[in-house]
């Protein structure tokens, strides 16, 4: 595909275009720069905008990655980072977007990586909003480690530390939380919601032996405090509440890959082991080679956990799973998939 070169500028020859990248690769050195163009200084709003909606429009309408910048030589910092299904208009969306004109008024450049589906994107999102630290960006800006409650078999919750235990192994590990403030707070409100009892959970001291708590005097805690309640249904209840926030063991042996991408057109071959994305290549034999010798990070990643824990244990359309310890050392490609065992229930 050829882009269409930015006003003002002269188009570079074939030798002189940095190749077409691969999804886990560096941003393309080139697509479009609109503000300087002919001479033109930012004072002139109506059209630097027109000029960027220009490049918008040059952009694919395919899944990928945009990038946002505000110097259009060296790109080291970017404004924005995101991903769509549809480059073109998620990007046009943004210059139309009064919210965000005090970054987009100030690009110079935009770039983009097609990705030949949905899952790629929000990986290479994910990378280059850690790798670049986009000024706008407020989620997904750095890796930190986070605390969960793992509930025990008589339903008491303990925080645990991602740093302590490797949660794609642990067992009854529920929520993922950016402090262990985030997390109690998290547990207050679902007792509230729940009418569980704060002194079983541990988050309020008992005021005596057998007497209710203060949530039970306002009839708002069940009483598993004071014998009204069991400690088995109030644990029965708890998991039920906790249930959707449950942080799903890895369930194979080793390393899988998902191949995203339809019929001849591109496609992408994620590497993932314990719910850590080692990397994107081209073909199977690539992906046990990474998989042989690729490095889980030493803290949970909630970011690539939350992408890619739905089209691993059920990939949708153009979508396959692959058991890569299935894979034979010189075979290029498998004969069949494997699909995913199923959920494991507590």
């Amino acid at each position: 595909m050829t882009r269409p070169t930015a006003p003002g500028r002269t188009r570079r020859r074939p030798s002189e275009r940095p190749d077409a990248h691969h999804p886990a690769e560096d941003p393309p050195a080139w697509t479009g720069k609109g503000i300087e163009a002919d001479g033109a200084g930012p004072s002139d709003a109506s059209r630097d905008a027109s000029r960027l909606r220009t490049l918008a429009a040059a952009l694919p309408r395919t899944p990928g990655v945009y990038l946002f910048h505000a110097d259009s030589e060296t790109r080291a910092l970017p404004l924005y980072i995101g991903k769509s299904v549809d480059l073109r208009a998620r990007v046009l969306s943004h210059l139309r977007d009064p919210a965000e004109q005090h970054w987009v008024q100030r690009t110079e450049a935009i770039t983009w990586i097609e990705t030949p589906g949905e899952v790629g994107a929000l990986l290479l999102e994910a990378r280059l909003i850690k790798e670049r630290q986009p000024l706008f960006n407020q989620r997904l800006r750095r890796s930190r480690a986070l605390w969960a409650w793992q509930v025990d078999e008589a339903g008491r919750p303990e925080l645990v530390h991602s740093r302590a235990m490797d949660f794609a192994s642990g067992e009854r590990l529920f929520g993922l939380h950016a402090s262990p403030h985030a997390a109690r707070e998290h547990l207050v409100a679902l007792a509230q919601a729940h009418q569980l009892c704060l002194q079983q959970l541990g988050l309020e001291a008992a005021s005596g032996p057998g007497r209710p708590c203060f949530a039970r005097q306002l009839r708002r805690c069940q009483g598993a405090c004071c014998g009204d309640e069991t400690a088995a249904a109030h644990a029965r209840r708890l998991l039920d509440a906790l249930a959707d926030q449950q942080i799903r063991r890895w369930p194979w042996p080793g390393a899988v890959a998902l191949i995203e991408g339809r019929g001849r057109g591109a496609r992408a071959v994620h590497v993932v082991l314990h719910w850590c994305h080692l990397g994107t290549v081209a073909d199977l034999r690539a992906a046990r080679q990474l998989a042989r010798k690729g490095r889980v990070a030493a803290d949970f990643d909630a970011d690539g956990y939350k992408i890619l824990v739905r089209p691993l244990l059920q990939p949708g359309p153009g979508q396959r799973l692959v058991a890569l310890e299935d894979v034979p050392g010189d075979a290029p490609n498998p004969a069949l998939p494997v699909a995913p065992p199923a959920p494991e229930q507590d």
